[in-house]
């Protein structure tokens, strides 16, 4: 492994300070799932690492019933997904936190360090999207907010600029009648990269028989996770039923950008699209019934 620095950041602004000084030669360290990986292989290069484990608001885990979900960036996908309240109010979450990678991993793994490595098939980001997610980014001068779906801008790839870091996500609070689901295709249960990954919301009206408002977004078929507007269009106003889902599907096929790898063909790729996004919609309705 190359030779680096370490210093464990007392506070956000120490650790943006630290950042804007190092001139892109300094790297932040949460979960450390991927970073010490890529640390290892020389994929990445950095004279310094920043722990930002000990600052508090990265590690918040909160959840109000009208105020919303924060999720610290440093908070392990373990503390998500067996907190009750969470794991019954954001469904769709759940479902990709319980993904990324084993159980072992997901005791150190972040929502938060999987959304900045920005891979275009990370589990995580469908799923925020389809929740509203939105990210809180902390600078040396100043603070500003990212809807999760402009966050990523490549693979690998985000909007941070130099001295910045993301320190926490909030999504609003889900109201009666919502859903939401993450489904995804790989050759293995555990520890695998998603083929294709589908997220699915739908808020529900009072009779639980049209659709007021909806979100679909895409994993492993575009050089970002991709949010799908013209999906929301096509569901909202709408009876659920299996005939506009896969009207949905169709739309979220001619969405996607796949590419052919050693994982699947572009044509294989877009096949699975159409079937994710029936299932998930279904799901996401379900779920909203409940």
């Amino acid at each position: 492994m190359q030779t680096f620095s370490y210093i464990r950041a007392k506070n956000v602004e120490h650790a943006a300070v630290l950042l804007n000084q190092h001139n892109g030669r300094a790297r932040v360290l949460a979960g450390g799932t991927d970073l010490i990986v890529a640390l290892r292989e020389n994929k990445v290069q950095a004279d310094l690492i920043i722990d930002i484990k000990s600052i508090p608001d990265v590690n918040v885990l909160t959840y109000h019933e009208t105020e919303g979900l924060t999720i610290g960036a440093a908070v392990p996908c373990y503390r998500i997904y067996t907190h009750s309240d969470i794991a019954r109010a954001y469904p769709g979450l759940i479902d990709a936190a319980s993904l990324i990678g084993g159980v072992q991993i997901q005791g150190r793994a972040s929502l938060g360090g999987n959304l900045c490595n920005a891979s275009p098939a990370a589990d995580s980001i469908p799923a925020l999207i389809v929740h509203r997610a939105v990210c809180h980014v902390a600078g040396a001068q100043s603070w500003r907010d990212v809807p999760v779906e402009a966050f990523c801008t490549a693979p690998g790839r985000t909007v941070l600029e130099r001295g910045e870091f993301l320190v926490s996500l909030s999504l609003p609070a889900p109201q009666p009648g919502f859903g939401a689901a993450y489904l995804r295709f790989t050759p293995r249960n555990e520890m695998d990269i998603a083929v294709v990954g589908v997220g699915a919301s739908v808020q529900l009206d009072e009779s639980c028989s049209r659709i007021t408002g909806a979100r679909l977004a895409l994993g492993a078929v575009a050089p970002t996770p991709l949010y799908v507007p013209a999906a929301t269009e096509a569901l909202v106003g709408q009876t659920p039923s299996a005939e506009l889902f896969d009207a949905v599907a169709h739309i979220a096929q001619a969405a996607a950008r796949p590419i052919t790898d050693m994982r699947g063909s572009a044509d294989y790729r877009r096949h699975l699209v159409g079937v994710l996004t029936r299932r998930a919609l279904a799901k996401a309705v379900e779920r909203a019934t409940l």
